[in-house]
């Protein structure tokens, strides 16, 4: 969650529509591999000032290995579409861009404006065999790959280990034991959980999402229709109305008001993505936990915290992971050596410093090289985390956990992108129907039957747009 770091917002409505119904695809411009003048500008949407940072560091090694110049251009996850309509149109295309979430990627790739024969040859010279299988599936579209898998996060339900042993209660990995919990736990002054109800951001439907794929609740069918109006979606809407309505605080709760409620000690379960794990562990100074406990022992919520990284719901057939995947894709006009040659450095000898940036939100989906198969899982479990405060990764938070992490990039999934509805992904986080169905009926006003038919309706009407 750049979004996710959850510090962006997605742009006004119509934008991501805008770009995916194919304005870019007549744009003017040039519209062939760029001139080999061995200049790239390479597009970031790491674009924190830290990050920012931490990546120009990186390019400067590559700069004085290759000679290569690199114009390094952070941009914000939500004004990402626009800029690319606005570049496309202008023949200003950057050769690269980084961390690109599955939804961005699919735009760009249906419209026309990715060189997707750079990343085959990437992924070929590193090796397939180094990277996670599902993450170079996600990102490709059968055997064409839109562009290198780089690192994930993972969407993941955290709960009060301590009050759960107190009731006796097992942990919240099925819709059964998640709601037992949150009605156990919520008493006065205390919410069970903390869930996004934000209708206008995207953070809620990734929460949604991640509850949703656990009772089989699909975006489309294996037809491609929509079918959020499916009684297992209808299930996974009456489910998170109780997490969020029942069980949960009052009023219209976002990214920062469910880490807040979590962080207080006033709710026992939270929704939230794996860079919650440094500012749990009290190593951001501006996000600190604050329950009493924490007083005396910053270290006391993620010592006390528990995480379920998949959850099966009573329609699933097995567990499922939520999560993203973020990749370094090449434009239609990329000059095409120095843009192979910088991902490949990026994907080497850059990677541990481009994932060390926040390990807890970019597990590497390369997991090492054909010489040493773990080099970069290992790497990972010892980067520091944090950004007040650094400690290493595997300090703060066991082995256990770390393998769950490694592991959930395996076995994440996706609605729309298995079933080649990558475009529409992409538009939805625009539009954010889902968001706005959970937002009327958190708030009362309409039934988890009536959100799951509106957000059909809507998402339907979306898809229609785009054809």
């Amino acid at each position: 969650m750049r979004i996710m770091t959850l510090r962006s917002r997605m742009t006004a409505v119509g934008v991501t529509a805008a770009l995916a119904t194919g304005l870019l695809s007549g744009c003017a411009g040039s519209t062939g591999p760029g001139t080999p003048d061995r200049e790239i500008t390479v597009w970031s949407q790491e674009n924190l000032p830290d990050r920012v940072a931490a990546t120009r560091k990186v390019i400067d090694g590559f700069e004085k290995e290759t000679g290569i110049k690199v114009h390094l251009v952070g941009v914000d996850e939500g004004q990402m579409p626009q800029l690319i309509m606005s570049a496309a149109a202008s023949g200003t295309l950057p050769d690269v861009i980084g961390a690109a979430p599955m939804g961005q990627v699919w735009q760009m790739y249906t419209n026309g404006l990715l060189n997707t024969d750079i990343p085959k040859r990437i992924v070929g010279e590193l090796g397939r065999d180094t990277f996670n299988a599902n993450a170079l599936e996600l990102t490709s579209d059968g055997a064409t790959s839109l562009g290198v898998p780089s690192d994930a996060w993972l969407q993941l339900l955290v709960y009060r280990k301590d009050r759960f042993e107190q009731k006796d209660l097992p942990a919240p990995d099925t819709y059964g034991n998640a709601l037992a919990a949150a009605k156990a736990l919520t008493t006065k002054g205390y919410d069970g959980v903390s869930a996004a109800t934000d209708p206008s951001d995207v953070f809620t439907s990734q929460s949604f999402e991640s509850i949703a794929l656990a009772n089989d609740c699909q975006l489309v069918d294996d037809r491609s229709e929509v079918a959020l109006d499916s009684p297992q979606c209808e299930t996974a809407f009456r489910a998170y109305d109780q997490l969020a309505r029942t069980y949960g605080a009052p009023g219209t709760q976002t990214v920062d008001s469910t880490r807040a409620t979590y962080f207080a000690g006033r709710s026992s379960m939270i929704i939230w993505s794996s860079f919650l794990l440094d500012e749990l562990a009290g190593l951001r100074e501006d996000a600190l936990p604050s329950c009493p406990e924490c007083k005396k022992d910053p270290r006391y919520l993620s010592d006390n915290s528990g995480i379920v990284t998949a959850m099966k719901g009573p329609d699933g057939k097995e567990a499922a992971q939520f999560g993203e995947i973020t990749s370094w894709v090449t434009t239609k006009t990329a000059e095409t050596a120095a843009s192979r040659e910088f991902i490949e450095y990026m994907m080497g000898t850059g990677y541990e410093s481009w994932f060390g940036m926040a390990p807890e939100g970019k597990i590497p989906v390369r997991t090492g090289t054909a010489a040493d198969p773990g080099r970069y899982l290992d790497a990972w479990r010892h980067s520091d985390i944090g950004v007040d405060t650094r400690k290493p990764l595997d300090e703060v938070f066991p082995a256990s956990l770390l393998n769950q992490l490694a592991d959930g990039v395996g076995n994440m999934r996706r609605w729309g992108i298995t079933q080649g509805e990558g475009t529409l992904v992409g538009a939805t986080n625009g539009e954010l129907p889902v968001p706005k169905a959970i937002g009327a009926m958190t708030s009362g006003q309409s039934s988890p039957s009536e959100a799951a038919r509106e957000a059909d309706d809507e998402v339907a009407a979306l898809k229609k747009s785009l054809q």
